[in-house]
């Protein structure tokens, strides 16, 4: 088992394949895009497949591909399937945008692979090219309900922003009246590559909250899957759910089981930390399996309490100014 120093189990692996977007989100990177890196500064498909069949040994237990866009990543197919054969790992989920997921579908049901968060921050196609710079809305709405048709089990992902995306909020919660799906709201983060940030969270969890019953009336409220970092609820008669994830307010912590491992190899052991080590650099460097699980294992236990003592102790006391496609979320 892996624990931290607070007790908590860590045995699911957030795992981001590459920093390469073929979106233009404004919360996530400038327009113009960032400084992707090179193909060698990556970790190779083999590399990962090493650490998670050595963190498999020690209580991995789910890995979550993501990216940037993860699709867009030469032989991901090959890696997925590699992956889906690792002893000890018992769920593989993917985050992607929609935009070229929808070729793949029939080899990730073979795969057995079914579980897809799907990143969609409006349904109206003009909101959506503003907030994506890309007219690319009817590819990603075709390939939700291929996945829906497919009995894929989906969830969508929406960063709520005002002034953006809030009159979206109710029309993608009506989704779930007649679609198995789980929409999640997610509170906006300073992760977008500028460090654009801000003193107040306008829309936090209570104020999207509030929004929907303002609409809808009470909604009833679901238990809480183990670890989950989203409030889930439902409407009553409505086929799915909805969610809410205080990625900001950062209320979930206390039950975070939660590794990252970004595209060049760096260990997170929070999201708002800048990085605790970098494990390509020690793979590289010739250590061998026990010296690379002894390095992970230490880092865990030295994690931060929350994301506010993670974002508190950032190394240099650097501000966040990274884009999220370079982590993984």
């Amino acid at each position: 088992m892996l624990i931290d120093n607070h007790g908590r189990t860590v045995d699911y692996l957030r795992l981001a394949v590459t920093d390469k977007c073929n979106l233009r989100c404004f919360y996530c990177m400038p327009e113009e895009g960032i400084d992707f890196v090179k193909r060698k500064e990556l970790l190779s498909f083999e590399e990962n497949l090493r650490i998670i069949t050595l963190l498999a040994k020690e209580g991995l237990r789910k890995v979550r591909i993501t990216g940037g866009e993860p699709f867009l990543r030469k032989d991901i197919m090959a890696f997925i399937k590699n992956l889906s054969n690792v002893e000890g790992i018992e769920e593989i989920a993917i985050t992607s945008n929609g935009t070229i997921t929808a070729k793949y579908l029939d080899e990730l049901q073979i795969l057995g692979i079914n579980k897809i968060n799907l990143s969609i921050d409006a349904l109206d196609k003009q909101r959506f090219f503003e907030i994506t710079k890309r007219d690319l809305f009817d590819t990603v709405w075709n390939c939700y309900k291929e996945m829906i048709a497919r009995n894929f089990e989906v969830k969508l992902n929406c960063v709520v922003m005002p002034e953006k995306n809030i009159e979206d909020i109710i029309p993608l919660v009506k989704l779930a009246s007649k679609d198995p799906v789980n929409i999640r709201f997610i509170e906006e983060m300073p992760f977008n590559g500028e460090g654009r940030t801000h003193d107040h969270l306008e829309w936090n969890y209570v104020k999207i909250l509030q929004h929907i019953e303002n609409h809808f009336g009470k909604v009833i409220k679901l238990k809480d899957p183990k670890n989950s970092t989203a409030l889930n609820y439902k409407i009553e008669s409505y086929k799915g759910s909805f969610g809410i994830i205080p990625a900001y307010s950062r209320s979930f912590c206390g039950t975070c089981n939660r590794l990252r491992l970004t595209p060049t190899g760096l260990i997170k052991t929070c999201l708002y930390d800048n990085g605790i080590f970098n494990l390509r650099n020690l793979i590289r460097a010739g250590a061998n399996d026990q010296q690379i699980v002894q390095a992970i294992k230490e880092a865990i236990s030295h994690r931060y309490k929350d994301g506010f003592e993670a974002e508190n102790n950032r190394k240099g006391n650097a501000s966040i100014s990274e884009s999220m496609a370079t982590i993984g979320g």
